[in-house]
């Protein structure tokens, strides 16, 4: 498994403790390191702080976006996994211009098939993908 995937991943638990114990964006890492075990190191960690800092303060547009695209679903009641999953994909796709939105959408799936299940794999993808054409698509002024 790459560093980077390793680092989303770590993110990724971030965020879900952040969602489901409403502690502080600031406080999560912290606890989050505390009671993790890793060999990768600093660069890693740096990198998953990285990606779960930015997620945490850009929620709220990120959210907007995932509420658009998401036909037919609340985001208060999609599994707490997968609205986390997608939080980490729209943060990565519209803030990280220098992983490709194939990348990003790629490794949301593969963590979603490993934290989650293969029906919430193609609900991933198709909000993703949504996501992604939007952003690709130039607007008219």
């Amino acid at each position: 498994m790459s560093s980077r995937r390793k680092a989303r991943e770590c993110a990724l638990q971030m965020l879900f403790q952040w969602d489901l114990g409403k502690d502080s964006p600031a406080a999560v890492p912290e606890l989050f390191w505390s009671n993790t075990r890793l060999l990768e190191g600093e660069p890693l960690r740096a990198a998953a702080n990285e990606l779960f800092r930015g997620t945490a303060e850009n929620a709220t547009e990120i959210d907007r976006l995932i509420r658009a695209h998401a036909e037919h679903w609340r985001l208060e009641r999609m599994a707490a996994v997968d609205r986390n999953i997608l939080r980490l994909g729209v943060y990565e796709l519209t803030r990280c211009r220098e992983t490709p939105p194939a990348v990003v959408i790629n490794e949301a799936l593969e963590i979603a098939r490993k934290f989650s299940g293969e029906e919430s794999v193609h609900f991933i993808n198709g909000v993703l993908d949504s996501i992604r054409k939007e952003i690709e698509t130039p607007h008219p002024a």
